[in-house]
């Protein structure tokens, strides 16, 4: 059935005339404006500054605590020609990070290395043994950490103690100690006001690159826009800036590695937008990391060899396809393991990538809105990633249960965790026992607001453009989300690999456009036939064989009343986890495959409020085929067997029914009738016609009345609407 991931929050609030004006002025339709307003975007100046990308208003980079120190530092391992070691992370974010220090160091002349950890065997952030290779066996005595090392004190105190500075360039959580490094450069570090503090590890880094060099390296930009964008931070203030000159920048990129991805991936330079990195360039790179050693992502962001790059970028497509197969693969698995009785599942098995867990949770929370955690089993260990709901803090909940982890950390949407696997009974004993001990609604999905109703017949690729004006879009500048409704779908399909994926083609006022929806391909019979349907979609622009047109993208769908679906056809198929009238308790949903008797299948719907009913309605014997025989046919099967004195009803009904031209399973109700009314004595299968009989009408008999009725509810089951017949099923007669 189709069920709603979101709880829709419809936007109310209507810009004024001025407003409408000024924005206008700018270039926006009413729709656009009504979109910026409702944002907070509610004059002229800010209207002003969210439309530029100035690159005049980035921050200060010595607003950032220990910045100056940090400089001075790198520019005096620079004179004296030290080593300095980059070490990076595992992620897009990471990498773009790890990529903008190494341009800006070998520009100003330094010795430089990079380091990215395996997630596999280094773990996230400064590794010790890492740390002591690369001291006692390459003689570096600088250390530079991007995108991590808030966390990391062994490491960078060995390192300290080793007279081997660290420079930490971070901006994950400031935990309550801080390491001992040399210089701390932190948006949020407690010591420094710094104007904004939502850049990603990238933004950080160029923030670096900028008080090296003295200016703003716009060069470095499309790393920053990939990176920020990946990261998933705020695209508001300094990081819109940031990626929107950065985007720009990217579509006249000469990184050849960076090139080399976009053409393997069938991206067009000139389309070049956030949706590119976000779902083309960064899952990507994040599949290295996932998957493998993620070192070769530097060689293609920054590397100068064609041969080389290519062969990094066709490798790097490989190592995407080969994390969506693993995604596929355990999805599927986990989620026959789902237990809907309980309100968070734990889901953990031997023989799960541990890399791709996180994004396997993701999606299974999107299908079923429930908080969910995905774990591989390995050696006796269980590892994985957790996905919430925001109406559950998955960090709270299990913060004060450390003592079950081996390893734990996260916020409240998501979090990271290893645990002995004989603790993993606890592990849901305890999520399940918080929601029921804090009385957790989890019925409660998050939010998602939707901007504005439309009308697909004032729709146009003008529409789109004004909406651009908008972008980028990310982090709490979401991409605009519309209302439809009161529309009709005229054509749904499945398309994709396994038909994961469908195409709607919708109508209204005269419109049609096509609506793409991932991974709703198993529920192309619910889009198809649902009435009082209604989507939340993003408008996109779709290019092929050099046209271009405007296509909707779903976000979510909600059906408004009982949800009634007609799977009768043979080419229908039954709906994956639907019970039966017969087997189900607490479904929503249920099928109704084998017909019963009518009463019998009153009963089941008697005290029962599905939310979606299938009709399946298999008929073994289809009386309403047959109809409850005619007068004449009742005449000649009477004439017929008058002329016989014994008649074996076992061996010779399929003749008679031959030669009356009645179908067998009419014929055996008639001759029941018969005997019902004595015309005719049936002993031992032999049947003889009782000639002093009294005369009576055929619509005498209690068999012929019931094959009456069954006739009619055959034919209303196998005939009527859907809503017929549930205005029967609901019906007290």
């Amino acid at each position: 059935m189709i069920t709603s991931k979101y709880d829709w929050k419809i936007n109310e609030q209507v810009p004024d005339e001025g407003f409408l004006k000024v924005a206008k002025k700018a270039g926006l339709t009413k729709t656009a404006a009504g979109i910026a307003f409702e944002r907070g975007i509610d004059n002229e100046e800010k209207l002003s500054d969210f439309l530029g990308a100035d690159l005049s208003h980035l921050h200060d980079p010595y607003l950032l605590n220990d910045m100056e120190k940090a400089v001075e530092r790198i520019r005096s391992a620079i004179e004296t020609g030290e080593q300095i070691l980059i070490y990076g992370d595992y992620d897009a974010d990471g990498m773009t990070s790890a990529s903008i220090v190494k341009e800006t160091l070998e520009m100003m002349g330094a010795e430089v290395q990079v380091y990215l950890p395996n997630r596999f065997t280094d773990g996230y952030g400064p590794n010790l043994s890492v740390y002591k290779y690369f001291i006692e066996q390459q003689g570096i005595s600088l250390i530079v950490t991007v995108d991590n090392g808030v966390a990391g004190h062994e490491a960078i105190a060995y390192a300290q103690g080793q007279g081997v500075d660290v420079i930490v360039t971070d901006h994950h959580s400031m935990p309550a100690e801080l390491p001992e490094a040399f210089a701390i450069v932190h948006p949020e570090h407690p010591e420094a006001d710094y104007p904004f503090k939502h850049l990603a590890g990238c933004g950080v880094a160029f923030k670096l690159a900028t008080a090296l060099l003295e200016s703003i390296p716009t060069e470095l930009l499309d790393l920053v826009a990939i990176g920020t964008i990946a990261d998933m931070v705020s695209l508001t203030d300094e990081n819109r800036i940031m990626v929107k000159v950065g985007l720009a920048m990217m579509k006249q990129t000469e990184r050849i590695g960076l090139l080399e991805l976009l053409k393997v991936s069938d991206v067009d330079l000139e389309t070049i937008n956030e949706d590119t990195v976000g779902f083309t360039i960064a899952p990507q790179l994040n599949a290295l990391g996932r998957l493998d050693d993620p070192n070769p992502a530097i060689d293609l962001l920054t590397g100068f060899d064609d041969e080389e790059a290519q062969a990094i970028a066709l490798m790097i497509k490989d190592k995407n396809e080969e994390r969506k197969a693993l995604v596929q693969r355990i999805f599927d698995e986990a989620v026959t393991m789902i237990d809907p009785e309980k309100p968070v599942q734990v889901l953990a098995k031997e023989g799960w990538h541990p890399g791709v867990l996180g994004i396997v949770a993701g999606r299974i929370l999107e299908q079923i809105s429930q908080t969910v955690v995905v774990l591989n089993i390995e050696n006796g260990s269980a590892k994985g990633s957790a996905r919430s709901l925001e109406s559950l803090d998955i960090f709270v909940a299990l913060d004060d249960h450390r003592d079950i982890f081996t390893a734990f950390g996260g916020h409240s949407g998501a979090a990271g965790m290893t645990l002995p696997e004989e603790n993993l009974e606890r592990l849901s004993e305890i999520l399940c026992n918080y929601v029921v001990d804090n009385q957790i609604d989890t019925s409660v999905k998050n939010n998602l607001t939707v901007d504005e109703e439309l009308d697909l017949s004032d729709l146009s690729l003008e529409t789109l453009k004004s909406l651009d004006k908008l972008a980028p879009f990310g982090m709490d500048n979401k991409k605009p989300v519309f209302w439809l409704k009161d529309f009709k779908v005229t054509q749904a399909r499945t398309m994709g690999q396994n038909n994961a994926h469908l195409k709607l083609k919708v109508s209204q006022n005269g419109a049609d456009y096509d609506v793409v929806a991932f991974h709703q391909g198993a529920l192309v019979q619910e889009f198809q036939q649902a009435q009082d349907l209604e989507l939340a979609v993003t408008l996109s622009v779709n290019v092929w064989n050099g046209a271009t047109t405007l296509q909707l993208m779903l976000v979510d769908a909600r059906v408004n009343g009982i949800q009634l679906f007609d799977i009768r056809a043979k080419s229908a198929q039954l709906p994956a986890g639907v019970p039966d009238i017969f087997s189900v308790e607490n479904s929503r949903a249920v099928v109704v495959t084998d017909l019963p008797n009518a009463e019998e299948l009153k009963r089941v719907f008697e005290h029962k409020d599905f939310e979606a009913i299938y009709f399946k309605n298999t008929i073994k014997e289809p009386y309403y085929l047959t109809g409850f025989g005619t007068r004449e046919q009742y005449a000649k099967l009477y004439k017929t067997i008058y002329q016989f004195p014994e008649f074996d009803v076992r061996y010779k009904l399929k003749e008679l029914s031959h030669f009356l031209k009645i179908e067998s399973i009419l014929l055996v109700k008639m001759i029941q009738i018969f005997d019902e009314l004595g015309f005719v004595t049936i002993t031992d299968g032999v049947m003889t016609v009782n000639k002093d009989a009294q005369k009576r009408e055929i619509a005498d008999s209690q068999i012929y009345q019931e094959l009456k009725a069954t006739v009619k509810y055959q034919e209303l089951m196998a005939l009527g609407t859907p809503q017929e017949i549930y205005d029967w099923l609901k019906s007290e007669n």
